[in-house]
């Protein structure tokens, strides 16, 4: 099986030989950058899935003698993204003289906790499941990887026959079980009668490989990887076609988005009547091209093998019976025809949970499907996070691609319900996520705020997205929006935000930026009405046109956001919050200020009126009324900051002064407490307060509310 290294088809070759030169000294920095070009290519593994492992010579810290070190990936984190802090090191002699006391497989998960008394480094990550699969092979670097291309030959019906042949005996086959001690003894056994293997398969659920060196471990991870995916391009085809052919076709791509659009919030509602649930979607050709075809009643049901793939999207998905070009916009009807399936689901899971569980399981999860196929659409995934719900969608395309090649050279087999059940229902499973942070107060919450690049409105997104929730930052200025989704990005990650340019008195423009919000993340929880400017003149000097701006600005602005994310949140039918920045001028006569202050009142008014109107949703209106806020804010551009220092008869230089003099507190007030009084309203202690004002000031007594 020779082939030239540097030019796979179906892998990535991304060895940098004076990168591994630099670290020519350092088994366990060649272990972290082949674990890190491993997981950078999805095509070998997918997100978190799968370890590495390598074994070195150290010395003892307590005898000063040398013995044989395990570095590997300790438990959860991701081989793309692995640092040193992220490995465990063990004791190998230490780990497999556990065998000693291993009292057999009912006793399996009690080894768990044996292995701290096999840690070297006291600092390191605590050791995975998957530790005594490597510990028992003697190989310096091995490889533990979930590659589609491999586990469609492991999963399917002739696998272990097709693994024989296609690689003449030199990949071992284990079946199917579960991780753990006895795993790693069946590994060991499989080496012992089959010497001079390069690796091993694992029924449905992945491959092992290994070589002496860092690199040659890689090469012969990709070799065999890309054997299998080259074995499954020349047999596509061959048995009739794939997914046993097209059964609908697909709507254009701009319809589908519509589409989506339109059902994405009516879904996050159903999904959410446990807890509030983020979304993705994605209508890409793979998934477009099982969702369309006619094996998908037969292969849906079955669910997923792997069980890295159905611990993320749940033992199988729910296919929608909605028309491709379906009317959607009666939501009434809609939701009527759907709740029936989201009942009949949740009784399937419940049925599977009451027969599989054990005496000694974790209480039944969340019901609700993670997984929802609309065929001719796309697929929509709904989970705690928007990276949790990115990486369902990713897994179960992986499990789309396995199905595939499994079809393809023979017949595509799932795990049966109860070793699924005792995988994702397993006492260590469930330890690792009681182990898991508690959930944020706006975990589960999407966010627009309206002004969101800078000032206010930014501060307010940070806030936010710091207390669990994601946000869709939006601005007029393109320059600036970029600008300020560059510093998210680095700052909370790609999962964090969306972006979307807004003119708030643009209906079309505010449709897309909601559109945009309910592709990304499913919906939206909470509005932030901050966008806005001010003009300071005298009423002989202000112009009909200046009028005009302020009040399709701040009025009609406010209003038209409003309504259009009321539409979305009543489809979600789990309430919501409308936060409207105001002013304490809404409250305060002052000099030069008709047009401004007018409107600002007439804001204050308007959420009045619709916490009146939607309080019977659940829908919460709240308003904050900053005061001279003046970092970072465009409102001080454009002369505003000139009027008001001509109004008072100073300077513009004295205008932060004369602001916090005048004040109770004589505080100045910045950004950040405009966004912690936000915060105050939707994280949750004020749960039951609407159409109420909180004055963020300090302390301006003419605008007291009375």
């Amino acid at each position: 099986m020779s082939i030239n290294t540097k030019q796979f088809k179906h892998v990535s070759y991304l060895w940098d030989d004076a990168k591994a030169a630099e670290l020519a000294a350092d088994e366990v920095g060649l272990l972290i950058y082949r674990s890190n070009l491993l997981g950078a290519d999805l095509r070998l593994t997918n997100y978190g899935g799968g370890n590495t492992s390598c074994k070195v010579t150290d010395k003892d810290p307590l005898t000063g003698t040398n013995v044989e070190v395990m570095w590997i990936k300790g438990s959860g984190g991701d081989i793309g993204t692995l640092k040193k802090s992220g490995l465990a090191a063990l004791y190998v002699d230490r780990l497999r003289s556990l065998r000693n006391v291993y009292k057999g497989i009912e006793h399996e998960d009690e080894m768990v906790a044996l292995f701290n008394h096999s840690i070297f480094d006291l600092d390191s990550k605590a050791p995975s499941i998957d530790t005594p699969l490597h510990a028992f092979l003697p190989f310096k670097h091995i490889d533990h990887l979930h590659p589609d291309a491999a586990i469609a030959i492991a999963a399917a019906k002739d696998g272990k026959k097709i693994t024989g042949e296609l690689f003449e005996g030199k990949i071992g086959w284990v079946d199917w079980q579960r991780p753990g001690f006895d795993l790693g003894l069946k590994l060991k056994a499989c080496l012992d009668a089959n010497p001079g293997i390069r690796g091993i398969m694992l029924g449905s659920h992945g491959l092992f490989t290994w070589g002496d060196t860092a690199y040659e471990s890689y090469i012969n991870t990709l070799e065999v990887i890309e054997k299998c995916a080259e074995y499954l391009e020349q047999n596509y085809g061959k048995k009739g076609p794939v997914f046993g052919g097209q059964k609908i076709e697909s709507l254009p791509e701009n319809k589908r988005k519509s589409q989506a659009v339109a059902l994405a919030p009516v879904l996050r509602g159903f999904c959410s009547s446990k807890k509030r649930m983020i979304g993705h979607f994605t209508d890409n050709a793979r998934v477009l091209e099982y969702i369309n075809s006619n094996d998908l009643e037969r292969l849906a049901p079955m669910g997923t093998s792997c069980p890295d793939h159905f611990l993320r999207t749940k033992i199988s998905p729910l296919v929608l019976n909605l028309g491709v070009d379906e009317d959607l916009s009666d939501i009434s009807a809609l939701k009527e025809k759907l709740s029936p399936a989201f009942e009949a689901y949740r009784k399937m899971y419940g049925d599977y949970y009451t027969t599989c569980k054990h005496a000694n399981s974790p209480a039944i999860r969340d019901a609700n499907p993670v997984v929802i196929l609309y065929p001719g659409v796309g697929m929509f995934t709904f989970a705690k996070d928007k990276q949790t719900a990115r990486v369902a969608a990713e897994f179960y395309i992986n499990a789309i691609n396995v199905m595939k090649g499994a079809e393809a050279i023979s017949e595509y087999t799932s795990l049966p319900r109860q070793e699924a059940f005792d995988i994702e229902y397993w006492l260590l499973e469930e330890a690792k996520l009681q182990r898991m942070p508690k959930p944020k107060a706006l975990s589960g919450r999407i966010a627009l705020i309206t002004g969101s690049a800078g000032g206010i409105g930014k501060a307010i997104a940070k806030k936010f997205v710091e207390e669990g929730a994601v946000v869709v930052l939006n601005d007029l200025n393109a320059e600036r929006l970029q600008g300020a989704g560059e510093e998210f990005k680095k700052q909370y990650g790609k999962d964090a935000y969306t972006t979307a340019l807004l003119d708030v008195t643009n209906a079309v423009q505010i449709e897309e930026a909601l559109s945009t919000a309910v592709l990304a993340f499913g919906g939206i929880d909470i509005v932030v009405n901050n966008a806005g400017l001010s003009i300071s003149k005298t009423i002989g000097d202000h112009t009909e046109k200046d009028w005009d701006l302020l009040y399709d600005v701040l009025v009609k602005g406010q209003f038209l956001v409003t309504q259009a994310a009321v539409k979305v949140m009543k489809k979600q039918d789990i309430g919501g919050d409308i936060l409207n920045i105001v002013s304490k001028n809404a409250l305060v006569s002052g000099p030069n200020n008709a047009g401004y202050g007018s409107a600002k009142a007439a804001q204050l008014h308007l959420s009045r009126l619709n916490a009146a109107e939607l309080g019977a949703d659940k829908i919460r209106v709240n308003v904050i009324n900053p005061d001279a806020v003046i970092s970072d804010s465009n409102i001080w551009a454009g002369g505003w900051a000139e009027g008001r220092a001509k109004a008072y008869g100073i300077t513009v230089a004295e205008l932060p002064a004369y602001y916090a003099k005048r004040t109770l507190l004589n505080d100045v007030i910045l950004p950040v407490d405009i966004a912690n009084a936000c915060f105050a309203f939707v994280g949750g202690l004020l749960s039951k307060s609407t159409g109420n004002v909180l004055n963020v000031d300090g302390g301006v007594a003419a605008a007291f509310v009375r």
